[in-house]
């Protein structure tokens, strides 16, 4: 059974997320917390597969932030952020602090969290059970590793994508050379099938991969077709 604690203040917010996730899947365990140093504690003995976080909490205004910093020194486990915090500041933040991913409250529906969610608990299993296999070789301009957020490397540096972004990234770079069409795209995104969403996805990418490299020009857009990773190798 995947056990999965929700730290957040709010009581009808944290009710409403637990039972999300109960609805999603039955063999979960979901573990409240309302506090820093009750989530902290429970942390410190419990082994979570995800935890679902807010940053805010009582009066503390980057509380999510220190417990974030705890896990990361404990045991590494997953946090899906959820806070009322807005995604065009906070995104950034959470993922160099090694987040799984970021949702703002009110701007996102039951299935979206799910989807999330769900994707997170799936990539975190995939890993624990990979643990100890070795990494892809080094040499290739792009390294991917599908099993672990903020994993992909450019030229041996972290490049910070959130999952949706990451997958459309692999899709890409598994027919490297080859226009990917929208149709194809669609089936990696979960909600937002559509063209003006994937451009959005695909301008984070670049976006991303600028932050590391500024000449980066690695993805082509086709006309009315699609998008193609066309990055040369040094």
């Amino acid at each position: 059974m995947a056990k999965v604690a929700v730290i957040e203040d709010d009581v009808p917010t944290s009710n409403q997320l637990k039972g999300w996730i109960e609805s999603a899947r039955a063999d979960i365990e979901v573990h409240q917390w309302f506090t820093r140093d009750d989530a902290e504690a429970a942390l410190a003995r419990e082994a979570y597969d995800v935890v679902v976080l807010d940053i805010e909490l009582g009066r503390e205004r980057h509380a999510g932030v220190a417990i974030i910093n705890t896990i990361n020194k404990q045991r590494g486990t997953p946090v899906l952020v959820v806070s009322a915090m807005p995604a065009t500041i906070y995104r950034s933040i959470m993922k160099a602090l090694d987040a799984w991913d970021y949702l703002q409250k009110t701007t996102f529906e039951e299935s979206d969290f799910i989807d999330t969610f769900l994707e997170i608990l799936r990539a975190a299993r995939e890993q624990a059970a990979t643990r100890g296999v070795a990494s892809p070789p080094a040499g290739d301009e792009l390294s991917l590793d599908p099993l672990r957020q903020g994993s992909p490397l450019w030229r041996g540096q972290r490049v910070n994508l959130p999952l949706t972004a990451q997958r459309i990234l692999a899709a890409l770079y598994q027919r490297r050379g080859e226009v990917v069409s929208y149709d194809d795209l669609y089936q990696v995104v979960k909600s937002g099938r559509n063209r003006d969403n994937i451009r959005k996805h695909v301008s984070t990418i670049r976006d991303a991969f600028r932050e590391i490299d500024p000449g980066f020009d690695g993805i082509e857009n086709v006309p009315m077709r699609g998008f193609r990773w066309a990055a040369a190798r040094r």
